[in-house]
């Protein structure tokens, strides 16, 4: 970034930037990206759901769901099947496998987010964060 870039335009190209690495690093150290990580944690607080509701409460698209999901069919994480009354609707749950490694990608993800916010002192992570969340109400009424 030159000098002629305006702060505002620095803040919007920091941001993406941290998105990206944050999403590669988490991805390195877990073994799993986040938004696999938050499709694991919603079927496992339950036993079974519709895709569809998955992807409504992850807030992803069609496709996107679709391909997390296949992915982690292959790796036995995650079954899916056809509800018996209604064919044209894909039923998903974990396996014992996927609720083991559930566990598993917890603990990484937060020695992950330790390491990453070791610098900020409490007081600084409550600022970042009333800071973000800011951040987020004012995308959402543009």
């Amino acid at each position: 970034m030159t000098n002629s870039c305006s702060k505002e335009a620095i803040i919007l190209y920091k941001l993406h930037f941290l998105n990206k690495e944050i999403s590669s690093k988490f991805e390195g150290c877990t073994g799993v990206s986040q938004s696999r990580l938050e499709l694991l944690r919603h079927l496992y607080q339950v036993d079974e759901m519709s895709q569809k509701e998955l992807q409504k409460e992850i807030n992803i698209d069609n496709a996107a769901i679709t391909r997390h999901l296949k992915q982690l069919e292959a790796n036995g994480m995650i079954l899916r099947r056809k509800k018996p009354s209604d064919n044209r609707i894909t039923l998903v749950s974990l396996t014992d496998y996927g609720r083991q490694k559930i566990s598993f990608y917890q603990e990484e993800k937060k020695r992950f987010v330790t390491s990453m916010l070791k610098d900020f002192c409490e007081e600084e992570r409550e600022l970042l964060l009333d800071m973000l969340n800011r951040i987020q109400n004012s995308i959402k009424e543009i």
